[in-house]
């Protein structure tokens, strides 16, 4: 199993003055349960709203506010603490950031200890802003947060939802997961590199209907399919995520379809392909289906012995594929390669991500995967057992190398 990517990371947490800035102790708490290393550094401001002393708690570090001593008389022994952090760390995460602090940070400014921070760092900068919405909004605002995504910081912008003055729109913190997943995606190396790129992605199982009650269904659980959608989203695309049943949930800025069926999923999968540029068919589609649908129960003494089925349509195949990338999953038992290859071609597929029920902690239901990414030109491509979002970028990484 592959290492966790937090597991010995050197990682500065900047805080600044907003409400949300209690949530910072969460992913402090986030980071070190996942192997990182964390210092803190707040803005004077945000002590208003969560002290220091609990940030060093959870952090195992002391927590830096000011550039200078409080008195001339106290130690001077970190004198350029502000060099030697920069030096430090890996990645740098601020969150929240402010209205104030992203104009400081977008115009240059070093007036702060964490502004100072910023401009003698080497490593990467998240920044997740947040604000009331009409401060969110503002059109200043916008600007400098556009300067900070030009010149290559990655943001990771604020969510819809109320707001602490009571309005609703868009302003709130970034879900915590969000942006540890972005630090996770940061810190292995990947950028916004599907910019502009419209991602369709399927997930789960379909279920088809015996009667009210019963459904001829298999295990998938829709994990890999809805790490792939937020791994895409992050990285810059356009997400649509077509999702059969399952109890997963994506940001909530990934546009999300429920659909039952194998029917449902075809037809929803056409609708949405002809404005994608990708196609990804992760979900577990069921193969056969009840001829018919009894309208209620079947009951113990309507001595039921046997469930007449047929072939569901097959999406891949039926699919116009013209100009799109599209990409399948194999799962097998046995022969694996050679059914994947088979798949691979008869599907028209540009690449195909085989899976097989061998391979320990691999496949449906668990939270890690190891693939074998078979390409249309022949190569073959094998990769150990990580965790699901991890495959999920190699995955998007490997479908940024078709042409078309």
């Amino acid at each position: 199993m592959q290492k966790d990517i937090f597991q010995g990371k050197r990682i500065l947490l900047g805080v600044t003055g907003c409400i949300a800035a209690y949530k910072s102790a969460s992913i402090i708490r986030d980071l070190v349960k996942r192997g990182a290393a964390v210092k803190v550094i707040m803005t004077p401001a945000a002590t208003e709203f969560i002290t220091p002393l609990t940030l060093s708690s959870l952090s195992k570090n002391e927590v830096i506010v000011n550039i200078f001593p409080k008195s001339k008389n106290e130690s001077t022994s970190l004198n350029t603490w502000h060099i030697d952090y920069a030096l430090w760390a890996d990645l740098m995460i601020i969150a929240p950031a402010t209205v104030n602090s992203v104009a400081k940070i977008a115009k240059g400014y070093a007036d702060n200890a964490l502004t100072t921070l910023v401009a003698a760092l080497r490593c990467p900068l998240i920044i997740a802003p947040a604000a009331d919405v009409d401060m969110y909004d503002n059109k200043i605002n916008q600007m400098n947060l556009k300067t900070l995504k030009e010149v290559g910081y990655f943001i990771v912008d604020a969510e819809e939802g109320e707001l602490a003055s009571g309005l609703k729109g868009k302003g709130r913190l970034a879900e915590n997961y969000k942006i540890i997943d972005a630090a996770e995606l940061v810190l292995s190396g990947h950028k916004k590199d599907l910019t502009g790129k419209k991602v369709l992605v399927t997930a789960g199982p379909t279920y088809e209907d015996i009667d009210p009650v019963r459904f001829i269904g298999n295990r998938s659980s829709g994990k890999m399919g809805f790490e792939i959608a937020k791994a895409a989203y992050l990285r810059g695309a356009e997400v649509t995520l077509i999702s059969g049943p399952s109890k997963e949930t994506a940001y909530p800025e990934i546009s999300c379809l429920k659909v039952r069926s194998a029917k449902d999923m075809k037809s929803a999968v056409e609708k949405n392909l002809k404005n994608s540029d990708i196609l990804i068919m992760s979900a577990a589609v069921a193969d056969y289906k009840p001829e018919k649908i009894a309208g209620k129960k079947i009951k113990k003494e309507d001595k039921l012995n046997s469930i007449k089925v047929s072939k569901t349509d097959d999406i891949l195949g039926l699919l116009k594929k013209e100009g799109k990338v599209i990409v399948g999953f194999a799962l097998e038992t046995d022969n694996e390669l050679k059914n994947a290859r088979k798949k691979l071609g008869s599907k028209g597929l540009d690449m195909i991500v085989l899976n097989s029920l061998k391979d320990k902690n691999s496949g449906f239901e668990f939270d890690t995967n190891k693939i074998t990414i078979l390409h249309r030109n022949g190569e073959k491509l094998n990769f150990p057992l990580k965790s699901k979002f991890q495959s999920a970028n190699d995955i998007l990484t490997q479908i940024l190398k078709i042409k078309k």
